[in-house]
């Protein structure tokens, strides 16, 4: 087991399997030292976490749902990296989507719950710039979808 995976499981995090597409795109594109992640919705122990911030969902547990996202993003850069999540160099940019009602104003609030996660886990290596935006709705009702761009080393 590797330094972040180490580090990860000192947190009580092991990472799932990398989720599968659920329509036609892949979920990764490795670009030279880039790695593309697509969207991850938010899923806990296979059951997607949906719900509406400002209307059937507080923002804790949105913080919560944006972590999953971080996980599963965490899960394709290892399958990306071949296995081995010590080849992360960097996490790049995050592009964190919320499904929230028009007066909801704490994206950024939720977001930091995949920020905040891998920062402790990666420590500067997830260090990141970051976008985080509402939706009217995201995918089967998903609460938060992020998207990623890691760099390898």
């Amino acid at each position: 087991m590797g330094k972040f995976e180490s580090r990860l499981a000192e947190l009580g995090v092991t990472l799932p399997d990398a989720p599968a597409p659920a329509a036609n795109y892949v979920p990764f594109h490795v670009v030279g030292d880039m790695v593309y992640v697509s969207g991850q919705v938010s899923m806990r122990d296979g059951t997607l976490v949906t719900g509406k911030l400002g209307d059937d969902m507080a923002t804790e547990d949105g913080v919560e749902a944006a972590k999953l996202c971080a996980i599963s993003l965490l899960a394709q850069v290892k399958a990306a990296a071949g296995g081995d999540l010590d080849r992360l160099a960097q996490v790049v940019k995050l592009t964190g989507f919320v499904n929230s009602t028009p007066g909801f104003g704490d994206q950024p609030k939720v977001i930091n719950g995949a920020s905040d996660f891998l920062v402790e886990a990666l420590g500067d290596t997830g260090r990141h710039t970051r976008s985080a935006v509402s939706a009217a709705s995201l995918p089967f009702g998903a609460a938060v979808e992020i998207e990623g761009i890691f760099q390898l080393a």
